[in-house]
């Protein structure tokens, strides 16, 4: 019997995330160079020792089953390891999956037959490193019935998550989703506590209350908009499990990069001097596929054509040809030619940047070319007329897109 099964939450569509889930689920987004975010929950499952992973999808999923079938054939079947992946597949209703509680709720069969005495549900769209077993432990100490990852943000930022407050047991004693005036943690009134969208059941009180939130109907079938809210009206007990650094006592990275804005700051994350957030970690790789590429190259060492690299990240068959790139990730197999300037930007794979091209606080998408002499981030108001370009001033480029 498995002790503990992982459901991993894949089908959000990424609206706030729009272009670059145009033609993908949020979870298949790619991050980091070589990664795509999904990476980063299922290495945190591998490297805990959970590995049994149910993988829930429904948005424009080719390119994350994909991804999955390609990176992550690793596990063993022989040993009981596995990602599957379950689509919405109308088992016990006409609806595909509504809701967060609602996708376990059509997987029930599987939850029922697979015996687990844990379940650790997951949100397949979080950067960040997490070892689940001292999670695991505090829930078993507490004889928890539900468990909650949770850690303390700035309140300003509180608005986008589950907020709530939490006694001298961590016992959750209130919970809001997404509150318009976050409640500040007592003497702290710049920083709110929230929910990471970790969940750790006991698979009894898992089916139970998936069950449960069927008859209601007015529910949006979500954990946290529904059935987190509503066990704590109830009393009923539910712990919240701080995510911190135990020796040191401070909190660890979390990001939810659901926005463009959010997801460009955790890129740019990457490239400080020392990242919080460490890909080169031995300890905790971070798994991924990466296909049969020769080194990435720089070329050229002329005055005034010289190749240059600063503090930047750059994958596996890209080309600097005499241009400079400068605290940016470049992904793999990109060609940037000679004269030309990237300054604070991601570029994925495959993308081409012709000559004097210069780029600036932007996100382009996989094979682009950009024209000779191309500028974009210099002239928002023009790049308004093509690209998508946030509040912020973060121009985003769509794949394959005809400049």
């Amino acid at each position: 019997m498995v002790e503990t099964l992982v459901f991993l939450l894949a089908g959000g569509k990424g609206e706030r995330l729009y272009p670059l889930t145009k033609d993908r689920a949020k979870p298949a987004v790619p991050f980091g160079g070589n990664y795509r975010i999904v990476d980063f929950p299922l290495s945190n499952c591998v490297n805990s020792g959970l590995r049994q992973i149910f993988m829930l999808t429904q948005y424009k999923s080719i390119s994350l089953d994909r991804h999955i079938r390609l990176g992550w054939n690793i596990l063993n079947p022989e040993l009981g390891e596995y990602v599957t992946i379950l689509p919405a597949q109308q088992r016990v209703s006409d609806d595909w999956y509504r809701g967060t509680a609602d996708a376990i709720f059509q997987n029930i069969y599987t939850l029922e037959r697979e015996k687990s005495k844990l379940v650790l549900i997951l949100a397949g769209d979080h950067i960040y490193k997490m070892d689940y077993r001292p999670m695991i432990d505090f829930h078993k100490s507490r004889n928890a019935e539900i468990t909650v990852a949770v850690m303390d943000i700035p309140i300003s930022e509180a608005h986008r998550f589950g907020v709530l407050e939490i006694d001298r047991d961590n016992r959750i004693v209130s919970f809001e989703e997404k509150p318009k005036a976050p409640r500040a943690i007592p003497g702290l009134p710049s920083r709110a506590l929230i929910s990471m969208g970790i969940y750790l059941f006991q698979t009894e009180a898992l089916v139970r209350e998936v069950i449960a939130d069927t008859k209601i109907k007015d529910s949006s079938h979500d954990f946290g908009r529904d059935i987190l809210p509503r066990l704590i009206r109830e009393g009923q007990p539910v712990c919240a499990f701080p995510f911190q650094d135990w020796q040191e006592g401070k909190e660890k990275y979390w990001r939810d990069v659901g926005t463009l804005e959010a997801y460009y700051e955790a890129n740019m994350d990457l490239v400080s001097v020392t990242p919080q957030l460490d890909l080169y970690e031995s300890t905790w790789p971070i798994r991924t596929y990466q296909p049969p590429l020769p080194p990435a190259k720089t070329v050229f060492r002329d005055p005034g054509r010289c190749g240059q690299v600063l503090d930047s990240l750059i994958g596996d068959g890209s080309i600097v040809s005499g241009a400079k790139v400068v605290h940016s990730i470049i992904s793999s197999g990109v060609f940037i030619h000679s004269y030309s300037e990237i300054e604070d930007s991601v570029i994925m794979d495959g993308v081409e940047i012709g000559r004097h091209a210069r780029i600036r606080r932007a996100i382009i998408d996989k094979h682009v070319r950009v024209p000779d002499g191309f500028r974009i981030g210099y002239d928002l108001d023009e790049d308004r007329k093509r690209f998508t370009v946030t509040d912020t001033g973060i121009v985003v480029v769509p794949e394959r897109m005809v400049i």
